[in-house]
């Protein structure tokens, strides 16, 4: 009975360290699935995780640190583990804002329907692409080997420490990496902003203003199927570089 007491314990506390990722990070919250469905889960994954690493759990001396303390513990390495794929989404959504103000769309957004915030056009479409890369990849799988070795390297009630230097680089490294996403069509707009300064130079009596948001709008239509189309590897790299943040955090 005190053997099951504390696996139930213990996977309560685990799910702290899960239910994060769950709750605030893309690409999980993309879909509108209920609270109750995102704990169950989380406590299901955690339960897997009490019985696969029984040592890591069970048999630390998580109760002579108390259980509010523990608890305290797992949520704030849950938060730690959940910040790299926020900040790697985040990044996309601002190269999407960036192709956003060039072609002239600054002022539109989209009301995303799961987190009913207002979204980026063009930042949404690099976004939900983000998320369907990871689905059809290997992403679930490696968020459960993520969870399975940060308790190896973290066990239940143990405190991590480490240097912010490594967060710094990696969100350098996403940054790069979304700007290198966008680069496509922010160098034809770009390009067409030059021309169309050439041409408010040569033929001032030209509405040059108005001609210049409709050939970007054309220009940006034209050009962004071209770089989503080419953009799987940079978002590839990108969840890599998540999935490799996360390890190191945990």
């Amino acid at each position: 009975m005190v053997d099951l007491v504390d696996r139930a314990v213990a996977c309560l506390l685990l799910s702290l360290r899960i239910v994060p990722v769950f709750a605030f990070t893309q690409p999980f919250t993309l879909f509108r699935v209920p609270a109750i469905v995102r704990v169950i889960l989380a406590i299901a994954l955690s339960a897997w995780l009490v019985a696969g690493y029984p040592d890591a759990t069970t048999g630390t001396p998580f109760r002579t640190a108390g259980v509010p303390v523990t608890a305290a513990t797992e949520l704030f390495l849950g938060l730690t583990l959940a910040l790299a794929p926020q900040l790697a989404f985040a990044m996309l959504l601002w190269a999407g804002r960036a192709i956003d103000v060039q072609a002239g769309f600054g002022i539109a957004t989209l009301v995303d329907p799961a987190t009913r915030n207002q979204m980026p056009l063009v930042g949404t479409l690099f976004v939900y692409l983000a998320g369907a890369i990871f689905f059809a990849t290997d992403g679930p799988r490696d968020f459960l080997g993520l969870w399975a070795a940060s308790l190896e390297r973290v066990p239940l009630g143990a405190v991590a420490g480490g240097s912010p230097q490594p967060l710094l680089d990696y969100l350098s490294g996403v940054a790069l990496l979304a700007v290198g996403l966008a680069g496509l069509v922010l160098l034809v707009l770009f390009l067409l902003d030059l021309a169309v300064a050439l041409l408010s130079r040569t033929l001032p009596q030209m509405n040059v203003l108005v001609l210049g948001f409709q050939v970007k709008a054309i220009a940006t239509v034209a050009t962004l199927p071209l770089a989503l189309g080419l953009s799987g590897a940079l978002l590839l790299r990108i969840l890599a570089r998540a999935t490799d943040m996360m390890r190191d955090a945990g």
